[in-house]
C-alpha cells in the first residue's frame, strides 16, 4: 500500500511532504507510537482536500494529526495515511478584534500574537498545547473558558469533500466535542473574535496560568494532558487519587505523582502500558466509587 499511495500523492504534493513509514513517537507529546505506513504534511487546504479525496477514492484509512497532544499511538502503528495539519498550515492573521488562523496554528502562538495586538480573552488558551484544529474539534478548554466562548466560525472540510464555513452557533459546541467530532469533519482554519484590552492585563493573565500549569501539572514529563475527561458531578485526578493511585505504574508508564489526572511517559513507556495503565485505573475507581472514567486522549492503530 505504501509505494503506490505514494505515487498517487506524489502527482499532488511533492515528494518532501511524503514519509513511508514515518514513527509516529516523534509526533506525539506522548513520545509513544509506532510508524505510520505513510505521513503527509499538507500545505495549503487544497492539498488536504486532494489527499483526503485520493484515500476515500482508494478506501484507504487516514487520520488527521495537529501536534499529536491528545493522541496514543499503537506500538504497532498506522496502517493508513497520516495526515498532518501543523507547521505547514500555521498563518495567522488580525483584523481588528478577529483573529484568523490555520488548523495548524498552536494555540499558544495565537495566544501570544493576540497579546501583541492588545486583543483580551484568548488568555486561558495559552498554555493548552495543542493547535487550533484539534481543540475546535474537542470544544478545548481551561480555567474556566473554552473554544465556543471565542469562536466566531470554523472553516470545515466535509465528509462530502465540501469546504463550508460554519458559524459558531452551528458547530454544536459541547464538552469536549463539536458536530466536526460527531462527523469526522476536517478543521481547515477558524475565526477567533476577542476584544480590546490592556496589553499588561493580558500579559499578567497569561502568566498567572502559566505558573498555575507548572505547579500544578507534570510539564516535565512528556504526557497527552488530561487523560480521562471529567466525569459529570466529579473531578478524574481527585477519585484516581482517592482510589489510592497515586504513582501507579506499568512499565514506563505512570499516573503521576504530581497530578492523579495525568499519565506520563517516565521513559521507554510504551502505548500497551499506557493502555493497560488506563484500564487499570478506571476499573479501580469503578470498584471503589462506581463511577467509570472515560479517556479524553484519542487512540489510533491496534491495541
Amino acid at each position: 500500500m505504501g509505494r503506490s499511495i505514494y505515487n498517487e500523492l506524489s502527482g499532488i504534493i511533492t515528494d518532501e511532504q511524503i514519509k513511508l513509514e514515518e514513527p509516529m513517537k516523534n509526533h506525539t507529546t506522548f513520545r509513544i507510537g509506532g510508524p505510520a505506513k505513510v505521513f503527509v504534511t499538507p500545505r495549503t487546504s487544497e492539498e488536504v482536500r486532494a489527499i483526503v479525496a485520493v484515500c476515500r477514492e482508494g478506501k484507504i484509512p487516514y487520520y488527521i494529526v495537529g501536534n499529536g497532544s491528545n493522541l496514543l499511538v499503537s506500538d504497532r502503528g498506522y496502517e493508513g495515511v497520516i495526515i498532518q495539519i501543523y507547521r505547514e498550515m500555521n498563518e495567522i492573521r488580525v483584523e481588528g478584534d478577529t483573529v484568523t488562523a490555520q488548523a495548524g496554528a498552536l494555540l499558544s502562538a495565537i495566544a501570544n500574537r493576540a497579546l501583541e495586538e492588545g486583543l483580551a480573552g484568548f488568555e486561558f488558551a495559552s498554555g493548552i498545547p495543542g493547535t487550533l484544529g484539534g481543540a475546535c474539534i474537542m470544544n478545548a478548554g481551561a480555567y474556566g473558558g473554552e473554544m465556543k466562548d471565542v469562536i466566531r466560525e470554523v472553516t470545515l472540510l466535509t465528509p462530502e469533500g465540501e469546504v463550508r464555513a460554519v458559524p459558531a452557533d452551528q458547530m454544536e459546541f459541547g464538552y469536549r466535542t463539536s458536530i466536526a467530532a460527531r462527523t469526522g469533519a476536517i478543521v481547515l482554519g477558524a475565526g477567533i473574535q476577542l476584544q480590546r484590552g490592556d496589553k499588561d492585563e493580558i500579559r499578567a493573565r497569561m502568566e498567572e496560568l502559566r505558573e498555575k500549569r507548572v505547579s500544578k501539572q507534570p510539564l516535565e514529563y512528556p504526557s497527552a494532558g488530561s487523560t480521562f475527561k471529567r466525569p459529570e458531578g466529579y473531578f478524574a485526578g481527585k477519585l484516581i487519587q482517592d482510589a489510592g493511585l497515586r504513582g501507579f505504574a506499568v512499565g514506563g508508564a505512570q499516573v503521576s505523582e504530581k497530578h492523579c489526572g495525568f499519565v506520563v511517559n517516565k521513559g521507554g513507556a510504551a502505548a500497551a502500558d499506557v493502555a493497560e495503565l488506563m484500564r487499570r485505573v478506571s476499573d479501580k475507581v469503578e470498584e471503589q466509587f462506581g463511577v467509570r472514567l472515560e479517556p479524553e486522549v484519542k487512540r489510533l492503530g491496534e491495541f
